[in-house]
């Protein structure tokens, strides 16, 4: 029996199992990462999009969230065949949440595209949702793309309609994740049968503890990433592959 269908193999047998991916699952389909070769944060100065500096200048923290924006996300992003695994495993009961760092929703594109009333995966986002806003104030949030045309024709900092300004709902430099988010998923990954974290360097806290958490004798921690990880010691699987072809043999073997 060769790793993969020893992995697929516990993932039959498991109650709860549980995917933690990281920008290594966008990068295929064309979403820029901020670190590493060429990525984001070579091009912006990511001090400039602290907490801090949104409370204390939120209109001048608009107007470079416009430009960083453009740079992350104008094109047409769509899922890619990992996505579509993903999403493939949860309506066919073999997953039970995706943890997600990304910002740019496409676990719940590659879950529309399944458009499955059977599927019952849990997402977390851990790190919030690059196209919504959120007010500030009252909490609302809504999709972003009315409030970066607004922005983008001089309404800075964008505001709604109960006064308070918006925000980009992603967790920002300086910004504590979701407590009840971050709760969450450190649960789920201590009471996953199986774990795999997918296209992640495993080096941004707290999300990248989480291997660490699941990992117990009882629990099967496979990682997926074409880059070692701080966390290959820890794990029962590793694969140095595309995730967009290590996923879809996966699922393929579990429906074999």
């Amino acid at each position: 029996m060769d790793d993969l269908e020893r992995l697929a193999a516990d993932i039959r047998r498991a109650d709860t199992v549980v995917a933690f991916t990281g920008a290594g699952i966008s990068a295929p389909s064309g979403v820029p990462t901020f670190r590493g070769d060429d990525g984001v944060w070579e091009h912006f100065d990511e001090g400039q999009f602290t907490y801090g500096r949104f409370q204390r200048d939120p209109a001048g923290f608009w107007a470079d969230r416009l430009e960083l924006q453009r740079a992350m996300f104008d094109g047409e992003f769509e899922p890619n065949a990992a996505h579509e695994a993903l999403a493939a495993m949860g309506t066919d009961g073999h997953l039970e949440a995706i943890l997600t760092q990304n910002t740019d929703g496409l676990h719940a594109d590659a879950a529309d595209s399944v458009a499955s009333d059977s599927s019952e995966t849990t997402l977390l986002e851990l790190h919030g949702n690059a196209r919504r806003v959120r007010c500030t104030d009252c909490g609302r949030r809504i999709d972003g793309d009315p409030v970066f045309e607004r922005a983008a024709d001089g309404d800075l900092p964008p505001t709604c309609d109960c006064g308070g300004v918006y925000k980009p709902d992603v967790v920002l430099f300086g910004e504590q994740l979701p407590g009840a988010v971050i709760q969450r998923a450190r649960a789920l990954a201590r009471e996953s049968d199986v774990f795999l974290a997918i296209g992640s360097s495993l080096v941004v806290e707290p999300a990248a503890s989480l291997p660490r958490l699941a990992a117990s004798p009882e629990t099967t921690v496979g990682i997926i990433n074409l880059e070692s990880t701080p966390v290959d010691s820890a794990a029962d699987i590793v694969y140095r592959e595309d995730v967009t072809t290590v996923l879809p043999r996966l699922r393929d073997v579990l429906e074999a």
